[in-house]
């Protein structure tokens, strides 16, 4: 894969209506983000703030509340969607099982990623192949979520994440032995990083690894990568 192929997805983390600032995946300590891209933690203007800066066919929607306690924030996911037609809308809302991801997929909101630190059942990402997304989540070494869908391929849709949550808003740059190590499992799935991308020196060491996307916010809110570095040109 070509540096120019590689997807930047932009992020928003959203609680409570608003959008909060991830560090190093605790969850807990996130506050609403004060950013130059916008006015407000709003999501719709946060969001319109990180397309701006980086040109992406796609957006990245973490519901926090629903990945903590299972009560998704329908209407500002309702909101994006409207605000951003033509765009491809990833959203991870801590899906456990088949009829919480029928339900998302009935709305039209967007593609759901399937975080394996939510999920109960291994079978779930054969089912809906097509329309997910897999996110192989771990924090530090330890792996989350049922230990096949991390160890068997076979389980998994076209488009991963390798997703080290330690990593997220923390400037440690991306986790390029992970993403090696889930490539090297399936040449032919495309492979997203998430969390660490100090800026882009280190997209050209995601493109040597393997990876087809990465997903950032971080970076782009803090002026290290804006447009002219990169944007999500390949239609993957």
């Amino acid at each position: 894969m070509s540096l120019g192929d590689l997807a930047i997805i932009p992020v928003i983390d959203i609680r409570g209506g608003l959008v909060v600032r991830a560090r190093a995946g605790e969850r807990a300590a996130y506050q609403p983000i004060e950013t130059p891209l916008a006015p407000s933690p709003d999501p719709v203007a946060v969001a319109e703030g990180l397309l701006g800066a980086v040109p992406s066919r796609r957006l990245y929607v973490a519901d926090l509340d629903a990945i903590e306690t299972q009560l998704p924030q329908n209407t500002v996911l309702t909101r994006l969607r409207r605000a951003f037609p033509g765009h491809e809308i990833w959203v991870d809302a801590g899906f456990a099982d088949e009829d919480a991801v029928a339900r998302f997929l009935d709305r039209g909101i967007g593609r759901p990623v399937l975080g394996t630190e939510s999920l109960r059942e291994t079978s779930l990402p054969v089912r809906y192949r097509a329309d997910a997304i897999l996110s192989l989540d771990s924090r530090g070494d330890a792996l989350l979520g049922p230990p096949e869908l991390h160890a068997e391929p076979a389980l998994w849709p076209d488009d991963v994440i390798a997703m080290t949550l330690t990593r997220v808003g923390a400037e440690l740059g991306p986790d390029l032995k992970r993403v090696r190590e889930v490539k090297a499992r399936s040449p032919t799935t495309r492979i997203y990083a998430a969390g660490g991308l100090r800026g882009p020196e280190d997209l050209a060491l995601l493109a040597a690894a393997g990876a087809a996307g990465i997903l950032v916010a971080s970076a782009i809110h803090d002026g290290r990568l804006r447009q002219g570095h990169a944007g999500d040109r390949a239609a993957v």
